[in-house]
């Protein structure tokens, strides 16, 4: 396989393992020979000599190596890996169909073989090369990880620098509608008032960030990676917004309240309660329901890939169709849909963010986010008490919708609320209109 080209242009200026049964704490949610003859020898040595294949095979879609300057960055992917993946889709061995008729053993194998055939014989992943470099994309070395970022400076000189954070099986993907209407809002029928330059990097070990090489990137980890990324943009007064593991930094930034952040958005709220209600109102034992929902019957690909890692990267890495069809479930799932994903996604936006992670590679490294949190006990459902000025926007398709009086409960600076009408877990992939009014309103009162 050729290797990745991702040199800039000369021309360039610019969650959750088990709730236990009572749902009390987010940490219980959580913690849920050799031989010795020669032609051992020589087999062993044979074995070793296919792995290191493997691997420089696949090292070969490493990315430039990153320094703390900000390096200019574009996408191009060898046409040898797109026929790659074409091969691969076409001698794709499928298992015999559901014996239900629905999704609840998964994605259906018609469903899963249409998804499948449109990936190898329309998608277009050249329109998504040019669609991304159209955004000023960038590489810097943070904590010894390279990370990559789009960052769009508004023309309005008084805008308010922003940084959104995406989780899994998400990427930068889900916010590339909402870049434009964000930093250049009289383009789309805003006010000049309302711009933010916008920051939006690619998760380590998602995308175009480095891969760690060692333990420790949990939330709070990251989150002093991003303290570091936006002063180094020349921002010293900002905000931070996140969804799913996005919202697990955020909160975490919330926490430690580096010089500069203001204040925080988020669209999945990490304020269970550490005992809950004996007598819930009906809003907190939706909330509950719809985490227990989640805890017995959704969390499946939680607890391997926050458990094992490693072993779910083996099949996710080497089959396209597996990569595709362990994301679009989620996309099913996660989404405000009538029974389908492309309700509320179009196909080829799936596609955008499931050939991201096909073409670098990042089954395995994104996977093991779920495994640094679980361990380090912060990927739960409680985010603890926070000082910070929070805001929020509840969509209503969400994995679940705590009500507003536990957000007040830890949160005693909350200065923004709405319940909205429409929308899911990946918001603002879902409804980005919608998603940029949010923002847009929620940090109306900060910008003074």
């Amino acid at each position: 396989m050729d290797k990745l080209s991702c040199d800039p242009p000369l021309n360039d200026t610019e969650k959750r393992t088990e709730i236990a049964p009572t749902l009390n704490s987010r940490r219980e949610f959580l913690r849920a020979a050799a031989a010795s003859s020669g032609a051992a020898i020589l087999a062993a040595e044979f074995v070793l000599d296919t792995a290191r294949a493997s691997t420089d095979k696949l090292a070969e879609l490493v990315l430039p190596p990153a320094t703390t300057a900000v390096t200019p960055f574009k996408v191009s992917v060898p046409q040898s890996a797109i026929d790659d993946l074409k091969r691969r889709l076409a001698s794709t061995r499928w298992p015999e169909r559901e014996t239900v008729g629905d999704w609840s053993q998964g994605v259906p194998l018609q469903k899963a073989q249409a998804l499948v055939v449109y990936w190898r014989d329309k998608y277009d992943w050249r329109r998504f090369e040019a669609r991304i470099n159209a955004f000023p994309q960038y590489r810097t070395q943070i904590d010894g990880v390279g990370i990559h970022f789009i960052h769009v400076r508004s023309p309005q000189q008084n805008a308010l620098p922003i940084i959104l954070t995406h989780g899994w099986p998400g990427s930068v993907v889900e916010f590339m509608e909402v870049i434009g209407p964000l930093s250049d809002p009289t383009r789309y029928g805003g006010r000049a008032e309302d711009a933010f330059h916008v920051v939006v990097p690619s998760l380590p070990g998602f995308a175009f960030s480095d891969k760690p090489v060692e333990t420790g990137w949990d939330v709070n980890r990251i989150a002093r990676a991003w303290a570091t990324l936006m002063p180094r943009l020349g921002y010293e007064r900002w905000v931070a917004q996140g969804g799913d593991w996005g919202a697990g930094v955020t909160h975490a930034l919330a926490h430690q309240r580096p010089p500069g952040l203001i204040a925080a958005h988020v669209n999945w709220q990490f304020v269970f309660p550490e005992k809950l209600p004996e007598n819930p109102t009906p809003a907190e034992r939706k909330a509950i329901d719809r985490a227990a929902l989640f805890a017995n019957d959704q969390s499946g690909y939680f607890r391997e890939q926050g458990t094992r890692p490693q072993t779910i990267g083996y099949p996710l890495t080497d089959s396209a169709a597996g990569q595709a069809l362990w994301i679009y479930e989620k996309f099913q799932s996660w989404t405000d849909n009538h029974g389908n994903p492309e309700d509320a996604l179009s196909i080829d936006a799936m596609l955008d963010d499931i050939s991201l992670y096909w073409f670098t590679g990042t089954a395995t490294s994104s996977a093991r986010i779920y495994w640094e949190n679980t361990r380090a006990g912060v990927a739960g459902l409680s985010g603890g008490r926070i000082e910070l000025p929070m805001a929020a926007s509840v969509f209503p398709h969400e994995i679940f919708c705590p009500p507003k009086a536990w957000a007040e409960a830890l949160w005693p600076n909350l200065f923004y609320w709405n319940e909205v009408d429409r929308g899911g877990h990946f918001a603002a992939f879902e409804q980005p209109t919608l998603f940029t009014e949010e923002l847009r309103k929620a940090f109306r009162s900060r910008r003074g």
